[in-house]
């Protein structure tokens, strides 16, 4: 059975406390929060995804997905340090010095939170090989990472196949995240491909009942 992870960037700030408990009695696992800093993508959701994980360290016990699409990378990772994420994740692309990549890496982990890297739809796993053995998770983006609603796009999923194949080849004790565009039509692609972690937002937030949807992603 996957893990499901709930974005929060289509939430309106009026509902946002009301979809918290609604997602927690659904039995979400995560809650995604989708952090752009209006460089690395276009929009700007920091001062949105604070006030987000402000209400959610008060009220809620479900623990905290942070994806950092943004430029300035260990910046944001000391913002968001403070609500205790239980994942930070952030982009390969966002470094050009591979050696800094692996500094904040490892500055991640010495802050006792697991570590991500993402890649977008256009990179290539074989970009990442060699720094899977030192990371908690790999967040394969299935669209282009900055708008949610997007609709998935079905080349990535050879990605994941990809990617699955090699860590069970390494025996590598990694999980395997995907986001973008998944809703309860193409989920079962998407779990079959090998993702052990669904990042949904749209195809969760836009339906009637989180409890049917979750019960049946998960499935």
């Amino acid at each position: 059975m996957v893990e499901i992870s709930t974005s929060l960037l289509g939430v309106k700030k009026d509902n946002i406390i009301k979809t918290i408990y609604n997602l927690e009695t659904a039995k979400t696992d995560y809650f995604h929060i989708d952090v752009m800093d209006g460089v690395f993508v276009k929009d700007n959701t920091v001062e949105r995804m604070v006030e987000y994980c402000d209400y959610l360290n008060n009220i809620t016990n479900i623990p905290l997905d942070v994806h950092l699409m943004v430029s300035d990378v260990r910046k944001y990772i000391d913002l968001f340090l403070p609500y205790n994420p239980n994942i930070i994740t952030i982009h390969y692309e966002a470094f050009k010095d591979k050696n800094k990549l692996l500094d904040t890496l490892d500055y991640i982990k010495l802050n006792n939170c697991k570590v991500g890297i993402s890649i977008k739809p256009n990179t290539d796993i074989s970009e990442i090989l060699d720094i899977l053995e030192i990371v908690h998770i790999v967040l394969v983006m299935t669209v282009e990472p900055g708008k949610g609603g997007q609709k998935l796009i079905n080349t990535t999923l050879n990605k994941i196949k990809q990617l699955s194949k090699y860590v069970k080849e390494k025996n590598l004790d990694i999980l395997i995240e995907a986001d973008g565009g998944i809703n309860i039509d193409n989920v079962n692609d998407v779990k079959e491909s090998g993702a052990e972690i669904i990042v949904s937002g749209t195809g969760i937030i836009s339906s009637e009942n989180y409890d049917e949807i979750i019960k049946k992603m998960k499935e």
